[in-house]
């Protein structure tokens, strides 16, 4: 029994997934030249460390309490010492657990806001590209509605009308963006109709909801990740400035944008560590998507790849 030989089928999975892995891993492929830069590997270690912070947030810190907004009054406008590496804010909670519950919120809104808007944008960008005439017209003219709008200001208005919440943020941001997805996806999707293969699933009588989401939407998604991984940071970015203004999660949730507003009063006095470390840690994530995005780019174009360094 042990001689039998496996199931064919077994065998074509693991054989397949070898394929796979050397397809994807082969010297020139986009994972090789992603693999060779050294900016994009240090890109990757930041937002793995950020997500890892984010996730085990609660076991990282002895003042788990803290980051969830607990007080301790005694120990307010410490610096950093041996107990509270980072120091302490106003109200004494520790300013290292604020920062990695932060991440928490930080990484929520990241992918809430681009998840939301890449799912809005490549619907309406696949519909109008594919069906063009009226109905392109018609869908481009409201995203030029949208677009009329600096992203920063119509977020600012959707979320003071909304109010001031993790959710609505997501919204907020969410609403000013998915234009320039569904732009984006709109001219992939004006190339790929006109594509023989795309006309012969069309001549043999497919229906058009499967022809977009079977056909046109995978093959037109490629640009759309590149993007989505850079707005991650922009993403990061445009939260924070919205909860400095007072319009993101509301307190004691751990925000970095909040904890810049509630730490800018102390600066001038001495105590720059609630507000600058806070301010660290935007700068360090948004820089660390947006270059993960550059060189993303950079190496899924042929026009541009080349030996990363």
């Amino acid at each position: 029994m042990d001689d039998e030989p496996q199931p064919p089928a077994r065998r074509f999975g693991l054989s397949g997934l070898r394929r796979v892995r050397n397809r994807v891993a082969a010297p020139g492929s986009a994972l090789w030249h992603f693999a060779r830069s050294r900016l994009g590997m240090a890109a990757t270690v930041i937002v793995v460390l950020f997500m890892l912070a984010a996730v085990f947030a609660p076991w990282l810190t002895p003042y788990a309490e803290a980051g969830r907004g607990v007080p301790d009054l005694p120990v307010r406008l410490q610096g950093p010492n041996w107990s509270h590496l980072l120091g302490t804010d106003d109200l004494g909670r520790d300013v290292l657990a604020r920062v990695l519950f932060g991440a928490r919120t930080a990484l929520l809104v990241a992918l809430g806001v681009v998840v939301l808007s890449v799912v809005i944008g490549v619907v309406v960008g696949a519909i109008a590209g594919y069906f063009g005439r009226w109905v392109d017209e018609v869908l481009m003219r409201i995203t030029d509605t949208f677009l009329a709008f600096p992203p920063l200001l119509l977020a600012v208005l959707v979320a003071a009308a909304l109010g001031a919440s993790l959710r609505n943020t997501i919204i907020a941001i969410a609403i000013s963006w998915w234009p320039w997805y569904a732009r984006l996806v709109r001219s992939q999707v004006l190339s790929l109709r006109e594509r023989p293969y795309i006309k012969a699933v069309r001549a043999i009588g497919v229906p058009n909801r499967r022809v977009i989401a079977k056909h046109i939407v995978p093959n037109a998604m490629a640009p759309v990740w590149v993007q989505a991984t850079a707005d991650l940071g922009a993403a990061v970015l445009t939260a924070a400035g919205l909860s400095f203004v007072g319009l993101g999660p509301r307190p004691p949730t751990a925000d970095w944008g909040t904890m810049i507003s509630e730490g800018r009063q102390y600066v001038l006095s001495g105590q720059w560590w609630i507000a600058g470390f806070a301010g660290a840690a935007i700068v360090i994530v948004a820089m660390a998507f947006n270059l993960a995005g550059d060189v993303i780019r950079d190496v899924t174009d042929p026009r541009t790849r080349g030996d990363q360094q």
